[in-house]
C-alpha cells in the first residue's frame, strides 16, 4: 500500500484530494486483478484499509494486525469473505534472543512488525493465509539519516538490518509451522508478503523449511516427508521477464513473495507479478529516501499474484 495513512499525519499525503487520488489507483489495481484474498503491508492508518474497501465493487472485510512498527504501518488482508484471526504476533521464537539494531548496543526483543494469519473459506475448504513485512534494506542511521558517515557506519547498520530481517524470517517461519501442523499435504497454506529480499537470499530460504523439492527440480514431483512440512516459493511460475516486483536504484528485483503449503502448490494455475497481461512493469525506480515518495499514488511495489484451481 505504500504508506497508506489518512491526510494530515507525518507520513501521509498532505491533502484529501491527494488521498483520494491515491486510493483510486490502489482500487484500479484491486478491481483489475479481482482477487478471492489479499495481503497487504504499510497500512497506516486501519481506517485508511477500510476507506479503500469502500472504494470497490461488492462486500469487502479487512483485517489488520495490531503491531505496527515505531512509524505506525503494519500488515494487513482485503477478504471477499469474513476472515477469521488466528494469529497475530511479534514474538520471536523460544531460544531466539534478542538482535542488536544500532551502535549504541541496544537489542530488539521482537520483530519490527506483526505477522498476521486468517482463515476464509473457500469453495475447495479452509486457506489459512499469514502475511508478512520483513526489516527493509534500506537502512536508517542515528538522527533519521538515511545516508552513512563513512563506509564503516554502512556496513554496520547494514548488518544490524540482517540480523533484524534474519530473526524475523525465522519468527516467520516459527509461525508457518504452527500453520502447517505437519499436515502440509492435506492443509491449505500460505505464507506471503514483503519479504525484503530475493529468492535466493538467506532469509528467505529460512521460510522454505525442509530443502530438494524446489519448483523446477527433479524432487519436485516426488513425496518426501518433508512435505508435510515444506513451503514453495512460486517465483519460478512467474514468467521470466516480469519476475520482480521492486525497482531499486534502476536495479529489479523480486522481494514480496507468495509460499504454498504442498497442497496448495499442486493446484497452482498460474503466477504473475503486475497485472495479468500487463507485459512490462509500470513501477518508479526508487531510491535510499523513503519519504521521497510521501505524495506518490499507488506503490512503489507491483501485485504478486496466484491462480489455482
Amino acid at each position: 500500500m505504500e504508506n497508506l495513512f489518512r491526510p494530515g499525519g507525518p507520513s501521509g499525503p498532505k491533502d484529501k484530494a491527494t488521498y483520494e487520488t491515491k486510493l483510486a489507483s490502489l482500487a484500479a489495481v484491486i478491481t483489475e486483478l479481482d482477487p478471492v484474498l489479499l495481503g497487504v503491508q504499510e497500512v497506516g492508518d486501519p481506517a485508511a484499509l477500510d476507506d479503500l474497501a469502500g472504494m470497490l465493487d461488492g462486500e469487502w472485510h479487512t483485517a489488520t494486525s495490531a503491531h505496527p512498527d515505531v512509524r505506525g504501518i503494519r500488515v494487513g488482508f482485503l477478504s471477499r469473505t469474513e476472515p477469521r484471526v488466528v494469529a497475530d504476533t511479534n514474538t520471536f521464537p523460544a531460544h531466539l534472543r534478542p538482535v542488536q539494531s544500532d551502535d549504541s548496543g541496544a537489542a530488539e526483543p521482537n520483530a519490527g512488525r506483526g505477522f498476521l494469519a486468517v482463515e476464509v473459506t473457500t469453495a475447495t475448504g479452509p486457506l489459512t493465509v499469514a502475511v508478512a513485512h520483513l526489516k527493509s534494506k534500506l537502512l536508517t542511521y542515528p538522527g533519521e539519516r538515511f545516508f552513512p558517515h563513512d563506509e564503516g557506519e554502512r556496513a554496520r547498520y547494514g548488518a544490524y538490518a540482517l540480523y533484524r530481517r534474519a530473526a524475523e524470517a525465522t519468527t516467520l517461519r516459527a509461525l508457518a509451522d504452527e500453520l502447517l501442523a505437519g499436515e502440509g499435504r492435506t492443509r491449505d497454506v500460505a505464507v506471503l508478503g514483503d519479504m525484503n529480499d530475493e529468492v535466493q537470499a538467506a532469509t528467505t530460504q529460512i521460510l522454505l523449511g525442509p530443502p530438494g523439492s524446489e519448483i523446477g527440480t527433479s524432487g519436485y514431483d516426488r513425496a518426501d516427508q518433508g512435505d508435510a512440512v515444506r513451503l514453495w516459493d512460486v517465483a519460478p511460475l512467474i514468467p521470466a521477464d516480469q519476475r520482480y516486483s521492486r525497482i531499486n536504484s534502476g536495479r529489479r528485483e523480486l522481494i514480496d513473495h507468495i509460499l504454498l503449503s504442498h497442497h496448495l502448490v499442486h493446484r497452482v494455475t498460474a503466477a504473475g507479478t503486475g497485472l495479468p497481461g500487463e507485459g512490462t512493469l509500470r513501477l518508479p525506480s526508487v531510491g535510499p529516501d523513503p519519504a521521497a515518495r510521501r505524495e506518490a499514488p499507488g506503490s512503489d511495489h507491483a501485485p504478486v499474484w496466484v491462480r489455482m484451481n
